[in-house]
């Protein structure tokens, strides 16, 4: 493995790891008959063919990351960019099949980037009624010499059944701090006073400012290219499944959307094509076993973009002035 610097919390498997870990990842070559072969398992495969194997009405919800439609190298596979209407027909290969995988009253979401976003609705229409597209903001990235940065990624959510879906909006209310407090009759006004500060619960928006991409003194940081953050994944599942119900991810990737799952009482059911990502998957989902945090996400509350992180600083520092004392 590379030698790295201590504070570098990235996650590194040695061969013998990796050995070990690709015994726990399952390899399907026939219909699945017993839900329990695929429940809370990495499936290694491509997802066109693994979908035909796994029974109809198996997820309660699916969170969908796909390529984009650009030149990327992912470990021992390469996606090259396409034209649009190859990129459309990539799409539906699979995005039919989900459909089908989902229960009626079932939810997806669906990753993509500017360039794919279009492309990504009109498929999805076809097979799903779109309720919202979210934007989230991604705080770090390269500039840009003769174009506008690019700083913000798509997230298209949609349904099988607009009359009868799954959505908790109290699960994913945010906590932010309240830099007007306004009064009632001397009362705080939609606020609370805590002992960190004046805060508020607010509903959630399409617009979400408060994700921080995993880099590299994160535990949850991976070599994948395109990792998405646990919290971000975390809001998507809480709000669109029950605790106990199924959560399936096509393009598991390094294994974010099962760790979560597990994390927050779902089953999940993990698809990837690289042997090697799989294996990383299995290694964070162990250590969910024992560590269930999540970046962000404290106290069954989400919190804005640093801030639980500058509360647990100002305490530090009290304690320290205290014992300077």
């Amino acid at each position: 493995m590379t030698q790295r610097a201590p504070r570098n919390k990235t996650l590194q498997l040695s061969a013998e790891q990796e050995q070990q870990l690709s015994t726990r990842v399952v390899r399907l070559t026939e219909q699945v008959e017993d839900v329990t072969q695929v429940l809370d398992r990495t499936i290694e495969g491509d997802c066109t063919r693994v979908l035909s194997f796994l029974p109809d009405g198996i997820a309660d919800l699916v969170v969908a990351d796909p390529p984009y439609n650009m030149d990327k190298r992912f470990k021992q596979m390469r996606f090259r960019s396409m034209s649009d209407e190859a990129y459309e027909e990539y799409l539906d290969s699979w995005m039919q099949q989900l459909c089908a995988k989902l229960k009626p009253n079932g939810s997806i979401y669906v990753c993509c980037d500017w360039r794919s976003s279009s492309a990504v609705a009109r498929v999805m229409s076809r097979y799903f009624t779109i309720l919202n597209r979210i934007t989230w903001q991604r705080e770090k990235g390269r500039g840009a010499k003769a174009n506008w940065k690019n700083s913000m990624e798509d997230i298209w959510f949609g349904v099988r059944n607009p009359e009868e879906y799954y959505f908790d909006l109290d699960s994913v209310k945010m906590k932010r701090r309240v830099l007007a407090p306004y009064r009632t009759d001397d009362a705080p006004r939609d606020w609370q006073q805590t002992a960190e500060g004046k805060f508020r619960m607010t509903c959630p928006s399409n617009f979400w400012d408060d994700i921080t991409v995993p880099y590299w003194s994160m535990p949850e940081n991976t070599e994948h290219p395109t990792q998405k953050p646990e919290k971000l994944v975390a809001k998507l599942i809480l709000a669109s499944s029950a605790e106990g119900g199924v959560v399936l991810d096509p393009f598991l990737g390094s294994g974010t959307t099962s760790v979560v799952a597990r994390k927050l009482g779902r089953h999940y059911i993990g698809i990837e094509i690289d042997p090697h990502y799989c294996c990383i998957a299995e290694h964070r989902l162990a250590q969910a076993a024992d560590n269930i945090t999540i970046q962000g996400y404290s106290d069954g509350v989400f919190w804005e973009r640093n801030t639980l992180l500058a509360q647990r600083q100002s305490k530090k520092r009290v304690r320290n002035l205290k014992k300077a004392k």
